[in-house]
This record gives C-alpha cells, structure tokens and sequence, in this order.
C-alpha cells in the first residue's frame, strides 16, 4: 500500500527544511565566540610565529627578521632537545598509568551500582585540585625531613628516604603524583561508558554462560574503548605540565624533571631572555605533540580496524 499525498496538503517536515532552519540562525550569535577565538587564540598565534622568526628579546620583540636562525638554535640546543625527549617519557608513562588506574576505578564505582558516594567523591577529588597545591602538599609530603611521610620510611626501615634526591627518583614522583591528579578524567570518561552498556547485553552473556572476566572482556570492552582512546586528551595535560615542575623539583636535580615547557620558560624568563628562541622552541615542541598524536591516532585506528 503506497502513501497518497493530496494536492495543496503540505506537512510539517516539508515546510521546515535543514536549508531554511540553517540559514534562519542569525550569524551574529557566533560573533562573540569568533571574537573570542580570535583573541584567546589567534592573536597569541601570530604573535608566536613572528617571535621565532625574529630577532626578539624580552625587552627588544620583533626586531629584525632571521629567518630559520631560532629554529637552528633550538634545534642545535642540547638542553632543548632532552627536554623534548622527556617531555615524550613523561607523557607516555603518565598517560598510561593514568588509562590503567582510571579503568580499575571506574570498574570499581560501576560495582557499587552506580552511586559515586564518598569513595566516587574522593577519587575525583584530585583533578579539581589546582596543580600548583598539589605540587606543594606533595612536597611536603615527601620531604626527608619533618615530612608527613618520615613515619612511613621508617617503619619501612628506610629512613631519611628522599625519592627526591636523584634524578631518576625525582623524575618517577613526578609521574605518580601527575598521574594521581588526572588519573580521575579518565575515570569520569571510563564510567560514564559503563553506565551506557545495556543492561541486556550483560545478562544475554550471563545466559550463555560467559563469566564475569570474558564478559568484561567481550561484551563491556567494546562500549569502554572508545572512552579509553579519549583519554588522549590527558596526553596532552602531560604535554603541558609545568606548575608541578616548578613546585615540586624546579627542573632538578640537575635537568633531570626539566621537561620542554620549563626549558622554553627558562630560554625565555632567565638568563639571555632569548623570546625568539623560546618561541621557535614553542613550535617545535607542538610540531613533536602532533607527531605523537599522530602516532597515537594511527594505532587506534588499527585497534577499531581489528575489533571491527
């Protein structure tokens, strides 16, 4: 049986089309946003970009052009390039204990039913927390001597224990405690995919005899992937971090924790305050952010060509 449509009879849905309902959208109501991209982030841009193709000093910006020449310094700088190489460490092994504990967490407040309670309230605390406070409770925690923690090394029969005081140890502390504070944005994204699994999938499972693991595995896994794979954004929080570093350790000992955001602040606030520099350094650090994107971007869709 076909549908009839009588003459000079028109519907709601033909009088209202995507065309005409998109274009009776005034443009001026993207004015303040546009204004305020503009200003938040395409002015800094340009201004960024002239900087590291200038000759420019704190005191002196844009003072002559020099072409690749900050680019060449930055590239030829020793200090620049570990510190990039670092910033890659500590990004990875942030992030991915970040994943695993988020993922233990969220398993963990999806188990009491989906009530966050006081245990839900005290795994997000963390995130809301500003960097800086935490840097300096952590410090204070950790301190060899009258820290809050000096009772524990001892019990443990390790005292005056400074995690601190090496490079390896202090650049490992920093990774905890940045994972610590973000580890609950993932925990937000990994629980709210659980909340969305069908509640019939688990019991279709539970019917074919699937245990608890290979349900988690098969039927829970696929809805909590895509939460996972958007826990790059804490890749790139780990990217930026720079309060922790200049609260907790200042870059050492040595250049240990001295990741390539402290040293572009450095080029720049310290020292010769070579502006140019820092910015060409800026841009170089973006440009090794997108390639591990990039990296990240190509083997999660490896990941979703196989599960399909």
């Amino acid at each position: 049986m076909t549908d009839v449509v009588l003459p000079g009879r028109v519907g709601v849905a033909d009088r209202i089309t995507p065309k005409r309902s998109i274009a009776g959208v005034p443009l001026w109501l993207a004015l303040p946003a546009a204004a305020s991209l503009l200003v938040t982030a395409g002015y800094p841009t340009v201004v960024g970009i002239g900087l590291a193709f200038t000759s420019s000093s704190l005191a002196r910006p844009l003072r002559a052009f020099a072409g690749f020449d900050n680019f060449v310094a930055a590239a030829e700088s020793v200090a620049f390039g570990g510190s990039l190489l670092r910033s890659v460490l500590f990004a990875v092994l942030a992030t991915a204990v970040s994943v695993v504990a988020g993922v233990l967490a969220a398993l963990a407040l999806e188990s009491r039913g989906g009530r966050l309670g006081l245990f839900g309230t005290l795994v997000l605390l963390p995130m809301v927390t500003p960097p800086v406070s935490v840097g300096v409770a952590w410090k204070l925690l950790l301190a060899p001597v009258g820290g809050a923690l000096t009772g524990l090394w001892h019990v443990l029969g390790v005292d005056g224990f400074n995690p601190l005081g090496s490079g390896a140890g202090a650049f490992t502390t920093l990774v905890l405690i940045h994972a610590w504070q973000w580890t609950p944005l993932v925990t937000l994204l990994v629980y709210a995919a659980l909340l969305g699994v069908p509640t019939e999938l688990r019991e279709a499972a539970a019917l074919d005899g699937a245990d608890r693991l290979r349900t988690l595995t098969e039927v829970v896994g696929p809805f909590v992937a895509p939460s996972v794979i958007a826990a790059v954004l804490e890749l790139v929080i780990a990217f930026k971090v720079f309060d922790l570093i200049v609260v907790v350790t200042a870059g050492g000992p040595g250049v240990s924790t001295t990741v390539a955001g402290f040293e572009v602040f450095r080029t720049a606030f310290r020292g010769s305050f070579e502006v140019g520099t820092a910015a060409a350094e800026t841009l170089l650090l973006g440009l090794v952010v997108g390639a591990v994107l990039a990296v990240v971007g190509l083997v999660t869709r490896r990941f979703r060509d196989v599960e399909q």
